[in-house]
């Protein structure tokens, strides 16, 4: 039997991601690794221990569908202290398989065939596949370099009687970017007299730096009657292989989200569950993150204050964008190849994430590293 996959997939078009062709490219010829997002060092051993503890105590089994109660309270006490705005446990709150399952499970709940989802670009690789696997159609805003600023009134022109949701990402993934106050309140008066849903990524809500807020829609009351808040444990205790994170969203949305839920993974891991509802009991497990990450952007940065390379200073994530085009004028993808062939370092190139592979040659460095990789790192690319 010979099946026709070109003609009956739902993703014809969709690769291998950008992180897994760098991932492999860094591995095989053995470069120092700043591409993918993930730290370099190991979580608190508290933590593992909080984990080896739910186990020895037996909670080895399936975990409520919605998740473990006692997490669910905790993170509805966390976002009401840091935000004003209270998600009942019980309804309004659903522990996911990390953040990215909790974006495909809203998606999947309301985007129907021929709906429209505003994507703000560059943007995170999976949200597209996400939408067109649901019958969606994505709706693109490209943003400028070096700013990556949003052009309200340009957003507000993308609107029509077909769009069903807008994806927002902050702190953003891959520029660092975060969403001002004043640029969540231009959302909420555009948003205002209409329909369209919010699905707003913040799986970097705990890492901001130079003394700026996390501007979450939770904090908007329009904005959070209409929105979900998609957030990721992994990102916040180097933990990114546990793949847990939790949604947060109205009664009426979270029904909906929680019938799809159910029958995609129905419940995650019992044991880590257990352990997070305990380490997050001590706020200064995830309120000191913004003073331990911009100690190691500030490290990267000094270094390469008199570099060829062009930067302004991530405002929140772990990752840093370098502008390399006092040294090259090479596509990103062939730069980004020659700094691992012939430097043993690997970036990300941003074309992947921007409309029609927009080059603006720049390059995407995570500095969740430990401080010797990156003053390796440093060196490096100061030679460049």
């Amino acid at each position: 039997m010979n099946i026709d996959t070109k003609n009956s997939s739902k993703l014809p078009n969709v690769k291998t991601t950008i992180f897994t062709t760098v991932g492999n490219l860094a591995r095989k010829h053995k470069a120092l690794d700043l591409s993918q997002g993930f730290p370099n060092f190991e979580a608190d051993p508290n933590l593992i221990s909080l984990v080896n503890n739910a186990m020895m105590e037996g909670h080895n089994q399936y975990a409520p569908m919605q998740g473990y109660f006692g997490l669910r309270e905790v993170i509805s006490e966390k976002i009401q202290t840091l935000h004003g705005h209270q998600y009942h446990p019980e309804n309004e709150l659903t522990i996911t398989v990390g953040a990215t399952q909790a974006i495909y499970t809203a998606i999947s709940a309301f985007v129907h065939v021929g709906d429209e989802v505003i994507v703000l670009k560059p943007a995170y690789d999976c949200y597209e596949p996400a939408i067109l696997v649901n019958g969606g159609k994505p709706v693109f805003l490209q943003l400028d370099a070096p700013d990556y600023s949003i052009d309200w009134e340009a957003f507000k022109a993308k609107i029509t009687k077909k769009t069903k949701m807008l994806i927002i990402n902050t702190p953003h993934n891959p520029s660092g970017k975060i969403l001002s106050q004043n640029d969540m309140l231009w959302l909420q008066e555009i948003l205002k007299d209409t329909n369209i849903l919010v699905l707003s990524d913040e799986v970097y809500e705990h890492i901001v730096f130079d003394g700026q807020q996390h501007q979450s829609v939770s904090r908007f009351p329009d904005l959070a009657q209409r929105s979900f808040v998609c957030a990721s444990f992994g990102k916040t205790f180097h933990v990114t292989g546990w793949k847990m994170g939790y949604c947060a969203a109205p009664k009426a949305l979270m029904e909906e989200f929680r019938k799809v839920h159910q029958f995609a993974v129905f419940c995650v891991d019992h044991p880590v569950q257990r352990a997070l509802a305990e380490y997050l009991k001590t706020p200064e497990h995830y309120l000191g993150l913004n003073d331990f990450y911009q100690r190691k952007r500030d490290l990267f940065l000094k270094g390469l204050a008199y570099s060829n390379f062009k930067f302004i200073p991530s405002q929140g994530t772990y990752f840093q964008l370098l502008d390399y085009t006092q040294i090259t004028q090479e596509s990103d993808e062939d730069f980004a190849k020659k700094l691992i062939l012939e430097h043993k370092l690997a970036s990300i190139p941003i074309s992947s994430f921007n409309v029609n592979d927009r080059d603006d040659k720049v390059l995407r460095f995570c500095f969740a590293k430990k401080e010797e990789t990156l003053e390796r790192a440093v060196e490096i690319l100061s030679s460049l």
